[in-house]
Protein backbone atom coordinates (compact mmCIF):
# COMPACT_ATOMS: atom_id res chain seq x y z
CA UNK A 1 0.00 0.00 0.00
CA UNK A 2 1.33 3.10 -1.07
CA UNK A 3 -0.05 5.73 1.96
CA UNK A 4 -0.89 4.78 5.46
CA UNK A 5 -4.42 5.94 5.21
CA UNK A 6 -7.07 2.92 5.38
CA UNK A 7 -7.46 2.01 1.94
CA UNK A 8 -11.09 1.20 2.41
CA UNK A 9 -11.76 5.01 3.47
CA UNK A 10 -10.91 5.60 0.57
CA UNK A 11 -13.13 3.16 -1.25
CA UNK A 12 -15.71 4.49 1.19
CA UNK A 13 -15.60 8.19 -0.09
CA UNK A 14 -14.98 7.08 -3.78
CA UNK A 15 -17.98 5.03 -3.54
CA UNK A 16 -19.88 7.86 -3.05
CA UNK A 17 -18.83 9.84 -5.72
CA UNK A 18 -19.13 6.66 -7.96
CA UNK A 19 -23.09 6.76 -6.95
CA UNK A 20 -23.82 9.97 -7.68
CA UNK A 21 -22.23 9.68 -11.50
CA UNK A 22 -24.10 6.02 -12.25
CA UNK A 23 -27.10 6.87 -10.53
CA UNK A 24 -27.77 9.87 -12.95
CA UNK A 25 -26.08 8.31 -15.73
CA UNK A 26 -28.84 5.32 -16.50
CA UNK A 27 -31.80 7.14 -13.94
CA UNK A 28 -32.83 9.15 -17.16
CA UNK A 29 -34.05 6.15 -19.13
CA UNK A 30 -37.40 5.99 -17.48
CA UNK A 31 -37.97 9.74 -17.01
CA UNK A 32 -37.09 10.14 -20.74
CA UNK A 33 -40.93 10.33 -21.77
CA UNK A 34 -41.78 12.22 -19.40
CA UNK A 35 -39.15 14.83 -19.71
CA UNK A 36 -39.81 14.69 -23.14
CA UNK A 37 -43.78 15.86 -22.75
CA UNK A 38 -43.07 18.61 -20.35
CA UNK A 39 -40.39 20.08 -21.97
CA UNK A 40 -42.15 19.20 -25.36
CA UNK A 41 -39.12 18.33 -26.93
CA UNK A 42 -39.06 16.33 -30.13
CA UNK A 43 -37.68 13.34 -30.97
CA UNK A 44 -34.00 14.30 -31.82
CA UNK A 45 -33.78 16.51 -28.79
CA UNK A 46 -35.07 13.19 -26.96
CA UNK A 47 -32.29 11.45 -28.33
CA UNK A 48 -29.31 14.24 -27.23
CA UNK A 49 -30.71 13.93 -23.37
CA UNK A 50 -29.47 10.45 -23.33
CA UNK A 51 -26.58 10.81 -26.03
CA UNK A 52 -24.93 14.08 -25.43
CA UNK A 53 -24.02 13.34 -22.07
CA UNK A 54 -22.41 9.96 -22.84
CA UNK A 55 -21.19 11.49 -25.65
CA UNK A 56 -18.68 14.32 -23.68
CA UNK A 57 -18.29 11.77 -20.94
CA UNK A 58 -16.59 9.21 -23.72
CA UNK A 59 -14.70 11.61 -25.67
CA UNK A 60 -12.82 12.85 -22.41
CA UNK A 61 -12.16 10.06 -20.70
CA UNK A 62 -8.63 9.20 -22.84
CA UNK A 63 -7.69 12.66 -22.23
CA UNK A 64 -8.27 12.98 -18.93
CA UNK A 65 -6.70 9.31 -18.11
CA UNK A 66 -3.86 10.62 -19.54
CA UNK A 67 -3.39 13.91 -17.49
CA UNK A 68 -4.18 11.94 -14.44
CA UNK A 69 -1.10 10.44 -14.80
CA UNK A 70 1.11 13.99 -15.01
CA UNK A 71 -0.89 16.22 -12.59
CA UNK A 72 -2.13 13.43 -10.56
CA UNK A 73 -5.43 11.56 -9.94
CA UNK A 74 -6.93 13.80 -6.87
CA UNK A 75 -7.12 16.69 -7.80
CA UNK A 76 -8.38 15.44 -11.15
CA UNK A 77 -10.79 13.42 -9.34
CA UNK A 78 -12.13 16.20 -7.22
CA UNK A 79 -12.44 18.43 -10.06
CA UNK A 80 -14.41 16.28 -11.50
CA UNK A 81 -16.78 15.99 -8.71
CA UNK A 82 -17.09 19.72 -8.05
CA UNK A 83 -17.74 19.79 -12.11
CA UNK A 84 -20.38 17.28 -12.02
CA UNK A 85 -22.29 18.16 -9.44
CA UNK A 86 -22.74 21.74 -10.76
CA UNK A 87 -24.31 20.35 -13.71
CA UNK A 88 -26.54 17.96 -11.59
CA UNK A 89 -27.85 21.54 -10.36
CA UNK A 90 -28.40 23.17 -13.68
CA UNK A 91 -30.05 19.94 -15.25
CA UNK A 92 -32.58 20.61 -12.30
CA UNK A 93 -33.53 24.24 -13.50
CA UNK A 94 -33.78 23.54 -16.83
CA UNK A 95 -36.29 25.72 -18.36
CA UNK A 96 -36.25 24.05 -21.97
CA UNK A 97 -34.79 20.55 -23.75
CA UNK A 98 -32.03 22.83 -24.98
CA UNK A 99 -31.03 24.23 -21.98
CA UNK A 100 -31.12 20.24 -20.60
CA UNK A 101 -28.72 18.91 -23.31
CA UNK A 102 -26.42 21.77 -21.96
CA UNK A 103 -26.36 20.43 -18.56
CA UNK A 104 -25.95 17.33 -19.47
CA UNK A 105 -22.81 17.94 -21.37
CA UNK A 106 -21.38 19.64 -18.05
CA UNK A 107 -22.23 16.81 -16.31
CA UNK A 108 -20.35 14.66 -18.89
CA UNK A 109 -17.40 16.48 -18.12
CA UNK A 110 -16.84 16.12 -14.70
CA UNK A 111 -18.18 12.29 -14.94
CA UNK A 112 -14.92 11.66 -17.16
CA UNK A 113 -12.87 12.70 -14.59
CA UNK A 114 -14.50 11.04 -12.03
CA UNK A 115 -15.21 7.68 -13.90
CA UNK A 116 -11.23 7.96 -15.29
CA UNK A 117 -9.48 8.13 -11.58
CA UNK A 118 -11.88 6.38 -9.39
CA UNK A 119 -10.25 2.70 -10.38
CA UNK A 120 -6.61 3.94 -10.50
CA UNK A 121 -7.12 5.84 -7.09
CA UNK A 122 -8.36 2.43 -5.99
CA UNK A 123 -5.32 0.71 -7.23
CA UNK A 124 -3.07 2.88 -6.55
CA UNK A 125 -4.04 2.92 -2.53
CA UNK A 126 -4.47 -1.15 -1.90
CA UNK A 127 -1.97 -3.89 -1.59
CA UNK A 128 -2.36 -6.63 -4.54
CA UNK A 129 -3.30 -9.19 -1.93
CA UNK A 130 -6.58 -7.29 -1.47
CA UNK A 131 -6.76 -5.28 -4.71
CA UNK A 132 -9.17 -7.76 -6.52
CA UNK A 133 -11.69 -7.71 -3.83
CA UNK A 134 -11.74 -3.57 -3.69
CA UNK A 135 -12.18 -3.44 -7.29
CA UNK A 136 -14.82 -6.45 -7.44
CA UNK A 137 -16.54 -4.24 -4.34
CA UNK A 138 -15.94 -0.50 -6.77
CA UNK A 139 -17.82 -2.55 -9.91
CA UNK A 140 -19.93 -3.67 -7.50
CA UNK A 141 -20.58 -0.03 -6.54
CA UNK A 142 -20.60 0.85 -9.80
CA UNK A 143 -22.93 -1.34 -11.84
CA UNK A 144 -25.67 -1.79 -8.71
CA UNK A 145 -26.04 2.58 -8.48
CA UNK A 146 -26.07 2.36 -12.60
CA UNK A 147 -28.74 -0.24 -13.12
CA UNK A 148 -30.55 0.89 -9.74
CA UNK A 149 -31.00 4.19 -11.41
CA UNK A 150 -34.00 3.66 -12.90
CA UNK A 151 -36.05 2.41 -10.29
CA UNK A 152 -34.69 5.73 -8.37
CA UNK A 153 -35.61 7.90 -11.56
CA UNK A 154 -38.80 5.93 -11.75
CA UNK A 155 -39.73 7.31 -7.76
CA UNK A 156 -38.38 10.50 -8.18
CA UNK A 157 -40.09 11.39 -11.17
CA UNK A 158 -43.55 9.84 -9.94
CA UNK A 159 -42.93 11.78 -6.64
CA UNK A 160 -41.26 15.30 -7.19
CA UNK A 161 -41.87 15.66 -11.08
CA UNK A 162 -38.16 14.54 -13.78
CA UNK A 163 -36.45 17.45 -12.18
CA UNK A 164 -36.62 14.81 -8.89
CA UNK A 165 -33.92 12.60 -10.04
CA UNK A 166 -31.64 15.90 -10.53
CA UNK A 167 -32.25 17.57 -7.15
CA UNK A 168 -31.82 13.89 -5.48
CA UNK A 169 -28.42 13.70 -6.86
CA UNK A 170 -27.34 17.24 -5.77
CA UNK A 171 -25.89 16.43 -1.94
CA UNK A 172 -24.76 13.28 -3.31
CA UNK A 173 -22.27 14.91 -5.10
CA UNK A 174 -21.76 17.07 -2.35
CA UNK A 175 -20.87 14.71 0.15
CA UNK A 176 -18.90 13.11 -2.19
CA UNK A 177 -16.96 16.24 -2.13
CA UNK A 178 -16.52 16.46 1.32
CA UNK A 179 -15.92 12.45 1.53
CA UNK A 180 -13.18 12.40 -0.57
CA UNK A 181 -11.42 15.83 0.40
CA UNK A 182 -11.22 14.46 4.03
CA UNK A 183 -10.26 10.41 2.88
CA UNK A 184 -8.22 10.20 0.01
CA UNK A 185 -4.43 11.14 1.07
CA UNK A 186 -2.46 13.80 -0.30
CA UNK A 187 0.24 11.49 -1.20
CA UNK A 188 -1.94 9.71 -3.53
CA UNK A 189 -0.83 12.33 -6.01
CA UNK A 190 2.76 11.30 -6.16
CA UNK A 191 1.80 7.78 -7.04
CA UNK A 192 2.42 6.84 -10.45
CA UNK A 193 2.85 10.48 -11.60
CA UNK A 194 5.01 11.09 -14.41
CA UNK A 195 7.73 14.03 -16.01
CA UNK A 196 6.02 14.01 -19.41
CA UNK A 197 4.43 16.60 -21.51
CA UNK A 198 0.95 16.34 -22.45
CA UNK A 199 0.08 15.37 -25.95
CA UNK A 200 -2.43 17.67 -27.45
CA UNK A 201 -2.25 16.54 -30.77
CA UNK A 202 -3.35 13.27 -29.77
CA UNK A 203 -6.49 14.36 -27.05
CA UNK A 204 -7.93 16.94 -29.83
CA UNK A 205 -7.42 13.73 -32.61
CA UNK A 206 -9.17 11.66 -30.03
CA UNK A 207 -11.77 13.97 -29.05
CA UNK A 208 -12.89 14.91 -32.59
CA UNK A 209 -12.43 10.97 -33.40
CA UNK A 210 -15.31 9.68 -31.00
CA UNK A 211 -17.20 12.72 -31.39
CA UNK A 212 -18.03 12.10 -35.05
CA UNK A 213 -18.31 8.13 -34.23
CA UNK A 214 -21.22 9.08 -32.07
CA UNK A 215 -23.13 11.10 -34.80
CA UNK A 216 -22.28 7.52 -37.17
CA UNK A 217 -24.30 5.55 -34.61
CA UNK A 218 -26.95 7.70 -34.18
CA UNK A 219 -28.47 7.92 -37.75
CA UNK A 220 -32.02 8.57 -36.06
CA UNK A 221 -30.53 12.29 -35.51
CA UNK A 222 -28.01 13.08 -37.89
CA UNK A 223 -29.88 12.34 -40.80
CA UNK A 224 -32.94 14.34 -39.35
CA UNK A 225 -30.26 17.23 -41.00
CA UNK A 226 -29.49 15.50 -44.01
CA UNK A 227 -29.23 11.86 -45.52
CA UNK A 228 -25.85 11.65 -46.11
CA UNK A 229 -24.56 13.01 -42.85
CA UNK A 230 -24.57 9.39 -41.14
CA UNK A 231 -22.35 8.26 -43.75
CA UNK A 232 -20.12 11.68 -44.36
CA UNK A 233 -19.42 11.21 -40.16
CA UNK A 234 -18.32 7.47 -40.77
CA UNK A 235 -15.85 8.67 -43.46
CA UNK A 236 -14.59 11.03 -41.00
CA UNK A 237 -14.13 9.06 -38.21
CA UNK A 238 -11.70 5.78 -40.23
CA UNK A 239 -9.93 8.96 -41.26
CA UNK A 240 -9.46 11.02 -37.56
CA UNK A 241 -8.36 7.01 -36.51
CA UNK A 242 -6.19 6.50 -38.88
CA UNK A 243 -4.54 10.11 -38.19
CA UNK A 244 -4.56 9.15 -34.25
CA UNK A 245 -2.82 5.63 -34.97
CA UNK A 246 -0.24 7.74 -36.95
CA UNK A 247 0.42 10.47 -34.58
CA UNK A 248 0.19 8.17 -31.68
CA UNK A 249 3.02 5.74 -32.83
CA UNK A 250 5.21 9.16 -33.88
CA UNK A 251 4.92 10.72 -30.14
CA UNK A 252 7.56 10.43 -27.32
CA UNK A 253 4.40 10.31 -25.04
CA UNK A 254 1.51 9.81 -26.65
CA UNK A 255 -1.92 9.65 -24.99
CA UNK A 256 -2.14 6.15 -25.83
CA UNK A 257 0.36 4.21 -25.86
CA UNK A 258 0.09 1.63 -28.25
CA UNK A 259 2.15 -0.80 -26.96
CA UNK A 260 -0.79 -1.63 -24.54
CA UNK A 261 -2.69 -2.57 -27.60
CA UNK A 262 -0.70 -4.73 -29.17
CA UNK A 263 -0.69 -7.04 -25.92
CA UNK A 264 -2.85 -9.62 -26.95
CA UNK A 265 -4.43 -10.08 -23.26
CA UNK A 266 -5.51 -6.12 -22.86
CA UNK A 267 -6.34 -6.45 -26.50
CA UNK A 268 -8.74 -9.59 -25.46
CA UNK A 269 -10.24 -7.87 -22.65
CA UNK A 270 -11.05 -4.67 -24.14
CA UNK A 271 -12.98 -6.27 -27.12
CA UNK A 272 -14.91 -8.26 -24.56
CA UNK A 273 -15.62 -5.07 -22.33
CA UNK A 274 -16.75 -3.61 -26.08
CA UNK A 275 -18.91 -6.89 -26.64
CA UNK A 276 -20.57 -7.08 -22.84
CA UNK A 277 -20.98 -3.13 -22.92
CA UNK A 278 -23.02 -3.16 -26.56
CA UNK A 279 -25.02 -6.15 -25.52
CA UNK A 280 -25.91 -5.49 -21.64
CA UNK A 281 -26.51 -1.74 -21.68
CA UNK A 282 -29.64 -1.02 -23.19
CA UNK A 283 -32.03 -3.60 -21.69
CA UNK A 284 -32.61 -1.35 -18.87
CA UNK A 285 -34.02 1.28 -21.62
CA UNK A 286 -35.53 -1.52 -23.99
CA UNK A 287 -38.04 -2.81 -20.87
CA UNK A 288 -38.80 0.66 -19.94
CA UNK A 289 -39.66 2.01 -23.50
CA UNK A 290 -41.89 -0.94 -23.93
CA UNK A 291 -43.69 -1.03 -20.82
CA UNK A 292 -44.73 3.08 -20.99
CA UNK A 293 -45.32 2.94 -24.56
CA UNK A 294 -46.84 -0.16 -25.19
CA UNK A 295 -47.96 -1.34 -21.26
CA UNK A 296 -48.83 2.90 -20.44
CA UNK A 297 -46.95 2.02 -17.15
CA UNK A 298 -45.61 5.03 -15.18
CA UNK A 299 -41.87 6.13 -14.75
CA UNK A 300 -42.19 4.47 -11.48
CA UNK A 301 -43.26 1.03 -12.91
CA UNK A 302 -40.83 1.21 -15.32
CA UNK A 303 -38.49 1.00 -12.86
CA UNK A 304 -39.47 -1.19 -10.23
CA UNK A 305 -40.00 -3.72 -13.59
CA UNK A 306 -35.95 -3.43 -13.99
CA UNK A 307 -34.97 -3.98 -10.73
CA UNK A 308 -34.40 -7.59 -11.16
CA UNK A 309 -31.28 -6.74 -13.51
CA UNK A 310 -29.93 -4.31 -10.51
CA UNK A 311 -30.28 -7.22 -7.80
CA UNK A 312 -28.61 -9.79 -10.16
CA UNK A 313 -26.00 -7.55 -10.98
CA UNK A 314 -25.50 -6.87 -7.16
CA UNK A 315 -24.94 -10.32 -6.35
CA UNK A 316 -22.91 -11.38 -8.79
CA UNK A 317 -20.63 -8.83 -8.96
CA UNK A 318 -20.04 -9.41 -5.01
CA UNK A 319 -19.30 -12.48 -5.37
CA UNK A 320 -17.05 -12.36 -8.52
CA UNK A 321 -14.32 -10.17 -6.08
CA UNK A 322 -13.83 -13.11 -3.96
CA UNK A 323 -14.30 -15.80 -6.70
CA UNK A 324 -11.70 -13.79 -8.79
CA UNK A 325 -8.76 -15.30 -6.19
CA UNK A 326 -10.01 -19.32 -7.37
CA UNK A 327 -10.98 -18.86 -11.03
CA UNK A 328 -9.41 -17.45 -14.16
CA UNK A 329 -10.58 -14.50 -15.59
CA UNK A 330 -11.39 -16.45 -18.60
CA UNK A 331 -13.82 -18.98 -16.68
CA UNK A 332 -15.39 -16.19 -14.98
CA UNK A 333 -15.93 -13.85 -18.25
CA UNK A 334 -16.96 -16.15 -19.96
CA UNK A 335 -19.56 -17.93 -17.53
CA UNK A 336 -20.86 -14.18 -17.61
CA UNK A 337 -21.30 -13.48 -21.06
CA UNK A 338 -23.00 -17.03 -21.58
CA UNK A 339 -26.17 -16.04 -18.42
CA UNK A 340 -26.19 -12.48 -20.14
CA UNK A 341 -26.80 -14.15 -23.79
CA UNK A 342 -29.60 -16.08 -21.96
CA UNK A 343 -30.88 -13.74 -20.34
CA UNK A 344 -31.31 -11.18 -23.23
CA UNK A 345 -32.81 -13.52 -25.42
CA UNK A 346 -35.48 -15.13 -23.02
CA UNK A 347 -36.59 -11.55 -22.24
CA UNK A 348 -36.89 -11.04 -26.44
CA UNK A 349 -38.98 -13.62 -26.68
CA UNK A 350 -41.50 -12.75 -24.27
CA UNK A 351 -42.56 -9.74 -25.42
CA UNK A 352 -45.85 -8.49 -26.55
CA UNK A 353 -48.01 -6.14 -27.53
CA UNK A 354 -49.53 -5.96 -24.34
CA UNK A 355 -47.93 -5.37 -20.78
CA UNK A 356 -45.73 -8.13 -19.64
CA UNK A 357 -46.41 -9.58 -16.39
CA UNK A 358 -43.00 -9.01 -14.25
CA UNK A 359 -43.58 -12.61 -13.09
CA UNK A 360 -42.65 -13.59 -17.10
CA UNK A 361 -39.76 -10.90 -17.89
CA UNK A 362 -37.88 -11.06 -14.16
CA UNK A 363 -36.29 -14.06 -14.49
CA UNK A 364 -34.48 -13.45 -17.50
CA UNK A 365 -33.38 -9.48 -16.28
CA UNK A 366 -31.97 -11.43 -13.51
CA UNK A 367 -30.04 -13.34 -16.00
CA UNK A 368 -28.47 -10.18 -17.53
CA UNK A 369 -27.47 -8.57 -14.71
CA UNK A 370 -26.07 -11.39 -12.98
CA UNK A 371 -24.33 -12.24 -16.16
CA UNK A 372 -22.99 -8.28 -16.24
CA UNK A 373 -21.99 -8.31 -12.91
CA UNK A 374 -19.79 -12.10 -12.98
CA UNK A 375 -18.45 -10.49 -15.97
CA UNK A 376 -16.95 -7.16 -15.15
CA UNK A 377 -15.32 -7.37 -12.22
CA UNK A 378 -12.58 -10.27 -13.12
CA UNK A 379 -12.35 -8.22 -16.36
CA UNK A 380 -11.81 -4.59 -15.10
CA UNK A 381 -9.30 -6.50 -12.17
CA UNK A 382 -7.61 -8.68 -14.78
CA UNK A 383 -6.64 -5.41 -16.82
CA UNK A 384 -5.07 -3.12 -14.10
CA UNK A 385 -3.21 -6.05 -12.99
CA UNK A 386 -1.78 -6.54 -16.13
CA UNK A 387 -0.18 -2.59 -16.58
CA UNK A 388 2.75 -0.81 -14.04
CA UNK A 389 1.74 1.72 -12.40
CA UNK A 390 2.75 4.85 -14.70
CA UNK A 391 -0.31 3.66 -16.83
CA UNK A 392 -2.75 2.81 -14.90
CA UNK A 393 -4.65 5.91 -15.73
CA UNK A 394 -4.21 5.34 -19.59
CA UNK A 395 -4.83 1.77 -19.35
CA UNK A 396 -8.51 2.64 -17.08
CA UNK A 397 -8.73 5.56 -19.32
CA UNK A 398 -9.05 3.34 -22.55
CA UNK A 399 -11.03 0.53 -20.31
CA UNK A 400 -13.59 3.11 -19.91
CA UNK A 401 -13.55 4.53 -23.03
CA UNK A 402 -14.17 0.98 -24.38
CA UNK A 403 -16.77 0.77 -22.23
CA UNK A 404 -18.61 3.97 -22.94
CA UNK A 405 -18.46 3.53 -26.90
CA UNK A 406 -20.18 0.29 -26.08
CA UNK A 407 -22.69 2.14 -23.79
CA UNK A 408 -23.05 4.60 -26.75
CA UNK A 409 -23.47 2.11 -29.50
CA UNK A 410 -25.96 0.27 -27.26
CA UNK A 411 -28.01 3.62 -27.23
CA UNK A 412 -27.90 4.27 -30.59
CA UNK A 413 -28.97 1.20 -31.46
CA UNK A 414 -31.83 0.61 -29.17
CA UNK A 415 -33.42 4.40 -29.94
CA UNK A 416 -32.60 4.32 -33.83
CA UNK A 417 -33.73 0.28 -34.28
CA UNK A 418 -36.93 0.63 -32.10
CA UNK A 419 -38.75 2.96 -34.19
CA UNK A 420 -37.37 2.14 -37.69
CA UNK A 421 -40.41 2.08 -39.52
CA UNK A 422 -42.99 4.53 -37.42
CA UNK A 423 -44.72 7.35 -38.79
CA UNK A 424 -43.22 10.83 -36.98
CA UNK A 425 -46.85 10.90 -34.99
CA UNK A 426 -45.63 6.96 -33.53
CA UNK A 427 -42.29 7.74 -33.56
CA UNK A 428 -42.98 10.99 -30.78
CA UNK A 429 -45.31 9.07 -29.21
CA UNK A 430 -42.56 6.23 -28.50
CA UNK A 431 -40.84 8.50 -27.08
CA UNK A 432 -42.77 10.31 -24.48
CA UNK A 433 -44.90 7.16 -23.49
CA UNK A 434 -48.46 7.60 -25.50
CA UNK A 435 -48.09 4.77 -28.15
CA UNK A 436 -50.30 2.82 -26.63
CA UNK A 437 -52.93 6.00 -26.59
CA UNK A 438 -52.90 6.21 -30.65
CA UNK A 439 -55.60 5.14 -32.93
CA UNK A 440 -51.98 2.83 -34.30
CA UNK A 441 -53.43 -0.37 -34.12
CA UNK A 442 -55.10 -0.75 -37.17
CA UNK A 443 -52.55 0.41 -39.14
CA UNK A 444 -49.98 -2.35 -37.07
CA UNK A 445 -47.31 0.41 -36.13
CA UNK A 446 -47.72 -0.99 -32.17
CA UNK A 447 -46.83 -4.83 -33.74
CA UNK A 448 -43.98 -3.02 -35.23
CA UNK A 449 -42.74 -0.88 -32.52
CA UNK A 450 -42.64 -3.99 -30.23
CA UNK A 451 -41.27 -6.66 -33.24
CA UNK A 452 -38.45 -4.16 -33.09
CA UNK A 453 -37.41 -4.01 -29.66
CA UNK A 454 -37.65 -7.91 -30.38
CA UNK A 455 -35.53 -7.67 -32.96
CA UNK A 456 -33.14 -5.62 -30.98
CA UNK A 457 -32.80 -7.72 -28.08
CA UNK A 458 -31.68 -10.55 -30.87
CA UNK A 459 -29.00 -8.44 -31.63
CA UNK A 460 -27.78 -7.67 -28.66
CA UNK A 461 -28.21 -11.98 -27.84
CA UNK A 462 -25.59 -12.06 -30.72
CA UNK A 463 -22.95 -9.54 -29.93
CA UNK A 464 -22.98 -10.82 -26.55
CA UNK A 465 -22.30 -14.15 -27.82
CA UNK A 466 -19.55 -13.10 -29.71
CA UNK A 467 -18.07 -11.66 -26.59
CA UNK A 468 -18.20 -14.58 -25.26
CA UNK A 469 -16.15 -16.26 -27.72
CA UNK A 470 -13.29 -13.77 -27.25
CA UNK A 471 -13.39 -14.36 -23.05
CA UNK A 472 -12.63 -18.20 -24.52
CA UNK A 473 -9.40 -16.79 -26.09
CA UNK A 474 -8.14 -15.11 -22.55
CA UNK A 475 -4.65 -16.83 -21.83
CA UNK A 476 -4.91 -18.71 -18.52
CA UNK A 477 -2.22 -16.72 -17.13
CA UNK A 478 -4.25 -13.72 -16.79
CA UNK A 479 -5.13 -14.17 -13.36
CA UNK A 480 -4.70 -12.28 -10.21
CA UNK A 481 -0.46 -12.05 -8.82
CA UNK A 482 0.21 -14.27 -6.30
CA UNK A 483 2.78 -12.89 -3.70
CA UNK A 484 6.16 -13.42 -6.35
CA UNK A 485 3.79 -10.39 -8.30
CA UNK A 486 2.58 -8.40 -5.81
CA UNK A 487 5.55 -5.94 -5.36
CA UNK A 488 5.94 -5.72 -8.92
CA UNK A 489 2.20 -4.93 -9.40
CA UNK A 490 2.27 -1.86 -7.19
CA UNK A 491 6.25 -0.82 -7.79
CA UNK A 492 6.73 2.68 -8.86
CA UNK A 493 6.80 4.23 -12.28
CA UNK A 494 10.27 3.08 -14.04
CA UNK A 495 12.14 5.37 -15.92
CA UNK A 496 11.20 6.87 -19.47
CA UNK A 497 13.23 4.51 -21.40
CA UNK A 498 11.75 1.16 -19.11
CA UNK A 499 8.22 2.53 -19.24
CA UNK A 500 7.87 2.20 -23.39
CA UNK A 501 8.19 -1.21 -23.37
CA UNK A 502 5.15 -3.31 -23.54
CA UNK A 503 3.79 -4.46 -20.08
Amino acid sequence: MTVGRSPWRVFAATAVGVVAVFLNMSGLAVALPTITRELGADPGQADWILLGYMLVTTALILVFGRLADIVGRRSLYLAGLVVFTAGTGLAALAPSAGFLIAARVVQGVGAAAVITNNTALLTDVFPARTLGRALGWNVTVAATAQVAGPVVGGAATQLLGWRGLFVVCVPIGLVAIGASVLSVPAGVERVGRVREPFDLPGALLSTAMLTALVLTLTPGVTSTVASWLPWACGAVTLALLAAFVVVQTRRAHPLVDVALLRTRAIALVLAAVLANAIGSYAVVLLASLHEQAVGGATSLEAGVLVTPVAAGTLIASAAAGSLFDRFTPRTLTTTGMAVTACGLLGFSLTLSSTTVPFLAVAPFLLLVGAGTGLFMTPSTSALMLSVRADRRGMANGLRSTTQNVGYLLSTALALAFTTTGLSEPARQAAYDGTLNTLNVLGSGELDRFVANIRATGFVLTGIVAMGGVICLAFPTSLRAPRTADAAAVNSPPESATSRRTSP
